[in-house]
C-alpha cells in the first residue's frame, strides 16, 4: 500500500516510533508482547484501593471546581504500572468523558507513549485536580491543596519505577519547586526515592512544536530509566 493510502494519524505514529529508535542507535526490534502480567495479588490490591479512593472522591465539593464540572476525571490505566504520567486537570473533553487526556493534548500524549514502545494500558495517567477549572486556566492555591492529597495517594498506591509530571503545575506540585519545566527538565529528580521526569504539558506542545523535540529527548530519558535495573 502506497502512503497515499495509509492514515495519516497512522503515519505520524509510525515515524515518532521509527525516529525514537534510530536516535537510540537501534535499527532492528524483535517482536515481543506486552510488559509481563502483573502477579494477580498485587493487581487486585492496587486496583481496589484505588477503586476505594475515588469512592471518597464521589460527589465531591471540597472546592469551587465541583460547581462547574460534568464529570470527576480521577484516572485511568494499568494499577500495576511501571510508569505515571501526571497533567494539571481535566479540559472540556475529559470532563465530558470522565476521563484524563482524550482530547487533542492526549491524543499527542498517546502517540509519544507508542513511540517509547508503550500503550495506554500499560501505564497510569491522573490529573493534580479532578475537575475542570473554568475555561480551562490553571488550578488555584486552594484547589490545588484541596485535591492534590488524592493525586498523592494515587502515586503510592501505584508506587512506579517512574513519573513523568506534564507542565508546571504538576512539577511544582510534586516537586514543591517555584522554577519553571524548562528550568528543571532534561535529567531525572526524586520524589520519595521514584525516578522523576518533568517535561512540557502536551498542551504547551501543540501551541509550540518547536519544543517537541526537548520533549523527544525526555520521552527518551523516561525509557532508559525505565530499563534500568531496578
Amino acid at each position: 500500500m502506497s502512503r497515499k493510502g495509509i492514515d495519516p494519524k497512522i503515519v505520524e505514529v509510525l515515524e515518532w516510533t521509527c525516529r525514537f529508535w534510530q536516535d537510540a542507535g537501534i535499527y532492528h526490534v524483535p517482536v515481543a508482547g506486552k510488559r509481563g502480567k502483573q502477579p494477580d495479588e498485587d493487581f487486585r490490591r492496587k486496583s481496589k484501593e484505588l477503586s476505594d479512593l475515588e469512592a471518597e472522591l464521589k460527589d465531591c465539593t471540597r472546592c469551587r471546581l465541583c460547581e462547574g464540572r460534568t464529570n470527576l476525571v480521577f484516572g485511568d490505566g494499568n494499577p500495576a504500572a511501571e510508569l505515571v504520567f501526571v497533567g494539571e486537570g481535566p479540559g472540556h473533553d475529559e470532563d465530558m468523558q470522565g476521563k484524563p487526556f482524550v482530547g487533542q493534548a492526549g491524543r499527542l500524549l498517546t502517540k509519544m507513549i507508542r513511540a517509547i514502545g508503550l500503550d495506554r494500558s500499560q501505564v497510569y495517567i491522573c490529573n493534580v485536580v479532578k475537575c475542570r477549572p473554568p475555561n480551562n486556566r490553571t488550578p488555584q492555591a486552594d484547589e490545588i491543596a484541596a485535591c492534590s492529597p488524592f493525586m498523592f495517594r494515587q502515586l503510592e498506591i501505584i508506587n512506579p519505577k517512574v513519573i513523568c509530571l506534564l507542565g508546571a503545575c504538576a512539577a511544582s506540585t510534586v516537586l514543591r519547586l517555584s522554577k519553571s519545566i524548562s528550568a528543571i527538565r532534561g535529567k531525572a529528580l526524586k520524589w520519595r526515592g521514584i525516578n522523576v521526569v518533568p517535561t512540557y504539558h502536551p498542551a504547551y506542545l501543540l501551541r509550540n512544536p518547536r519544543a517537541k523535540s526537548k520533549a523527544w529527548e525526555d520521552f527518551k530519558l523516561l525509557y532508559s530509566l525505565l530499563k534500568a535495573p531496578n
